[in-house]
């Protein structure tokens, strides 16, 4: 239940911040979208107005995860990134030679995936927030993520065979990214089958699409962060929901990435599709 003391300040208890932390870690890297099931679920436990830094609590905990499971690849192209702007600065090396240093290049593509999203975020941000409040929305939106994840079965292999992104798919993946805001919509799941159909291998597409999510994730925690509102929900439920969510989510990414590796993403798609229909019912 919610808690509210005389001032009418509303705080978790430590049971939804663990259930919300759960699903928040489950849902933002397994296709099944995060945003629909924290809708439905804060429904279900009588959350009607939800607190903003709870969610930024939660992102936090799932960005802290995709930190740590890509550490490697987040270090190498910090460091390549910054040997190329020092060797173009030398005048050792052009611009135009990025793509023969592809973790340098990936900081170019993930610059680059990020601006349509945050072009669909401003924009569209008051649409995106009133679909929030509508069950109906997700259900079908959910329905829509498992076909999006069902036609990762056409996709030929011979397309799979690139193994980083350019101008092109970069934008394409983004622009998805940005639409995935919309709650029902799998941002992990819509985005890696972008990636597949512009021709990016599978491990590839996966890796561009959380690298490509932190950024934006940065973004909207830094945009709704405001400590002197973590009060409302208190502070032990806003350190709790890091850790779980952080512990959960670096489990479900690693299910999630191995699902990637071995082309079984469309193994969620009847789950999608069942929850999507449920919900539309029961809305």
């Amino acid at each position: 239940m919610i808690l509210s003391n005389n001032q009418g300040i509303v705080t978790m208890n430590i049971g939804q911040t663990i259930l919300l932390g759960t699903i928040q870690g489950l849902t933002e890297f397994l296709p099944i979208s995060s945003s629909g099931h924290l809708v439905i679920f804060q429904k279900i436990i009588g959350l009607k107005n939800p607190e903003v830094m709870l969610d930024v609590s939660l992102h936090i905990g799932t960005l802290l995860a995709i930190l740590i499971f890509f550490r490697d690849d987040i270090k190498a192209i910090i460091i390549e990134g910054l040997a190329f702007i020092r060797d173009v600065i030398s005048k050792k090396k052009t611009v135009g030679e990025i793509r023969r240093v592809p973790n340098a290049a990936l900081i170019l593509w993930i610059l680059v995936g990020t601006i349509p999203t945050g072009i669909i975020g401003i924009l569209f941000k008051p649409l995106f927030i009133h679909m929030f409040g509508s069950a109906f929305v997700v259900g079908v939106m959910l329905i829509v993520t498992g076909l999006i994840l069902a036609s990762s079965l056409c996709i030929p292999g011979s397309m799979k065979k690139n193994s980083e992104p350019g101008l092109i798919s970069a934008l394409l993946v983004g622009l998805m990214q940005g639409t995935a805001i919309i709650p029902g919509i799998s941002r992990s799941g819509s985005t890696i089958v972008c990636g597949l159909f512009c021709g990016l291998n599978r491990e590839a597409a996966g890796r561009f699409s959380f690298l490509l999510s932190v950024p934006a994730i940065i973004g909207a925690s830094l945009l709704e962060f405001d400590i002197s509102k973590i009060t409302n929900i208190g502070a032990t439920p806003f350190i709790v929901g890091i850790g779980v969510s952080f512990i959960v989510g670096l489990l479900a990414l690693k299910i999630t990435m191995t699902l990637v590796r071995r082309g079984n993403l469309s193994y969620f798609a009847p789950y999608c599709l069942l929850a999507g229909i449920l919900t539309i019912i029961i809305a």
